[in-house]
């Protein structure tokens, strides 16, 4: 017993530990000013390869990490990961970068809705009447804040429907978390190495223009895998339920930024648009407690 919730609380450390840092990161991001967006982006594939790779050496994954590599349907499932999580590191850090910290964190906040929805679409599950109700509530939310955008926040959009898909890729491939990175930003490698290599001809590029600003871009790599791998440690220790009410402390976290940090415009209507998002999570967040209390007694005794 005393093992198990030794187990439980590291766990709930592993966690809390992930999504704070996730959260934190647009404090970061900002840092590697002047570099633009996409250079932020290369770099952070690029060094996160070589975080990857160096973990690997060490836990003695390399072998089992080039069996994958091997498989030509799975390497066509992470080429199409690769895509997806390119999209959502460049939406979300041109966003945090441009002032719309608020509308990334509210991608986040609706993602578990998307999430919900492919669950629904693409693996035909059914849905309890009270997660019917949160995914409709949440789109009364998404209208809402439309209305009050002039425009459909496609920041928001984007980084939702893109991290949705990427999970439910990486659900289906069930790979371990370090050793699915390392192939994503091995095939991604090519792209982006090319694009610093030519910002580096041209002399455009930020690394190495400063001590400083070189060892922020290379840090981009273990900013990206040490979180994840604290995620994959949780994962293994917690029920679906407490890992399903710990992810919205990112979008608290990267809302409490945008609003008291960065001090983004948030009208009347804007504010009742995300109010009607966190009643949705609310009740979403109810309905997994409840499908999951037999797991969480089982681990609690």
């Amino acid at each position: 017993m005393a093992g198990k919730r030794s187990e439980y609380s590291l766990g709930l450390l592993f966690g809390i530990s992930s999504y704070v840092i996730w959260g934190l990161l647009p404090l970061y991001w900002p840092l590697l000013q002047p570099a633009k967006s996409l250079e932020m982006v290369s770099h952070r594939a690029v060094w996160t390869l070589v975080f990857c790779l160096i973990v690997l050496a060490v836990t003695k994954g390399i072998y089992s990490t080039l069996k994958v590599v091997k498989n030509p349907k799975i390497m066509l499932v992470l080429l199409l990961c690769t895509i997806l999580i390119s999209i959502n590191w460049l939406t979300y850090i041109w966003a945090v970068n441009h002032e719309h910290v608020v509308e990334a964190a509210l991608g986040y906040y609706i993602s578990p809705l998307v999430i919900i929805a492919f669950g629904v679409i693409i693996l035909r599950e059914k849905m309890q009447p009270l997660q019917w109700f949160s995914v409709a509530l949440g789109a009364v939310g998404v209208l809402v804040l439309t209305i009050d955008y002039g425009t459909i926040p496609w920041i928001a959009i984007t980084i939702a429907v893109s991290w949705g898909s990427y999970g439910l890729m990486k659900k289906k491939l069930n790979l371990g978390a370090v050793e699915g990175l390392a192939i994503e930003t091995l095939i991604s490698l090519l792209p982006y190495a090319g694009y610093l290599l030519y910002l580096g001809h041209q002399g455009t590029g930020q690394f190495g223009k400063s001590p400083g600003i070189t060892m922020l871009l290379i840090s981009a790599g273990a900013v990206t895998a040490i979180p994840l791998l604290l995620f994959n440690g949780s994962a293994t220790r917690l029920p679906y339920s407490t890992i399903g009410l710990l992810q919205y402390i990112t979008p608290t976290i990267l809302f409490s930024i945008g609003v008291w940090v960065r001090h983004e415009d948030m009208p009347t209507a804007r504010w009742i648009g995300f109010f009607v998002i966190w009643v949705a999570l609310i009740a979403l967040a109810t309905d997994l407690v409840r499908s999951s209390r037999t797991i969480d007694n089982r681990i609690a005794e």
